[in-house]
């Protein structure tokens, strides 16, 4: 019997290596994945629903919780929610969502959010600034709000990256209408390219395009909540989510369609239906990778510490329905395989960063939600 057991055991992991997928296994505190021995150690419980997290000079944390406050992590102590944050509506999947550093902002001391607020009309996204003193932000300004506002409580992006040339790009959701991320005339269900004070790039896509929302960067994307640069390109990668299926990583070019809901690779929830009209179209984006069945993705990075050798120059992705986290090996613009981690272990990962100690770091999504640290296993 244990000589049958062992070569069932062998057996699936030869399946699951060559399907591309490795199993993490674990003695104690410590986990084994293909490339490295790890500990997940938390640093920090009792956020609610954390959503982003920006790395301060000198090691200390920024962490959004969906509910609408900004906390501070220092030494393993959160603060007291940050006060100056502009008007949040959190409700459903919105609420305050992302947060990043100014490439400056050792001078200017200017931190960015992502947030859902309302309006006459419903809500969007939005983004603002404002400058970071002690326990507060000052000079909070609103920079960009999407257009146009709408009901819902679905799909409002949002992840926030500043490209090399100091613009930034900002991700949003269709909020659940399918047509408006095909509408030129609509930011929803597009990326976005801002100056650092909100205003437009010169050089953006659509500019002096007669009717098109002049900010939009690319188009037909259904809900993006993963985005980074490639570390050695500096081109932005995303990913987002699809349907029932279909979630996709992408490499964005300014100006492209990316299909969504004309082309994807999932199917219509409940009943299986194709969406669209198949999954290839001339003009439009073919995904880098994807996922089907799903795995509900959001947070995303590259690693480029030093603490992780083997894993220099990977891709890692946070899971939230298949509460995990992904790995992906490059070759180029090519992923050649998929190693997942911490199935179960967390629950919903909302985030993955890849923090300036070279320590890879994790957020869960959940009311009493954690900061979690990647660290070698010696």
């Amino acid at each position: 019997m244990k000589g049958l057991f062992a070569t069932i055991c062998l057996t699936i992991a030869v399946l699951l290596v060559s399907a591309g997928f490795t199993a993490t296994s674990r003695a104690g505190d410590v986990i084994y994945s293909k490339e490295h021995r790890f500990k997940a150690v938390t640093i920090a419980t009792g956020l609610a629903h954390p959503w982003g997290v920006a790395f301060l000079p000198g090691g200390d944390l920024l962490v959004t919780e969906r509910i609408g406050t900004l906390r501070r992590l220092s030494n393993g102590i959160l603060s007291a929610a940050l006060a100056g944050l502009p008007e949040i509506y959190a409700s459903g999947q919105g609420g305050l969502l992302d947060v990043a550093l100014h490439p400056d902002f050792t001078k200017n001391q200017w931190v960015y959010l992502t947030y859902s607020a309302g309006g006459d009309f419903g809500t969007s996204t939005e983004l603002a600034r404002g400058r970071l003193q002690g326990d507060r932000l000052v000079d909070t300004e609103v920079l960009f709000v999407a257009r146009p506002k709408s009901s819902g409580g679905q799909h409002f992006g949002s992840r926030i990256r500043f490209l090399r040339d100091g613009s930034l790009l900002m991700t949003l959701g269709d909020r659940g209408k399918r047509p408006e991320a095909q509408n030129t005339g609509s930011h929803n269900g597009s990326t976005i390219r801002l100056n650092d004070d909100g205003s437009v790039p010169k050089d953006n896509p659509f500019v002096g395009h007669p009717g098109v929302k002049h900010e939009i960067y690319t188009l037909g994307n259904r809900n993006v909540q993963g985005l980074t640069l490639h570390p050695q390109t500096g081109l932005p990668w995303a990913h987002e989510h699809g349907p029932k299926g279909g979630d996709e990583i992408n490499v964005l070019h300014a100006g492209k369609n990316y299909g969504w809901p004309v082309i994807t690779y999932g199917v219509n929830y409940g009943v299986g239906t194709r969406i669209g009209e198949g999954t290839h179209k001339v003009g439009m984006e073919q995904p880098l990778y994807y996922w089907d069945p799903s795995i509900a993705p959001s947070g995303m990075d590259f690693y480029t510490g030093n603490k992780f050798p083997r894993w220099q120059g990977d891709l890692f992705v946070g899971a939230l329905a298949d509460r995990l986290l992904v790995r992906l090996e490059l070759d180029g613009e090519r992923i050649i395989s998929e190693e997942r981690l911490l199935k179960n272990e967390f629950g919903r990962i909302r985030d993955v960063r890849n923090g300036p100690d070279g320590y890879l770091y994790l957020l869960t999504d959940d009311p009493d939600g954690r900061v979690i640290r990647l660290e070698p296993a010696l």
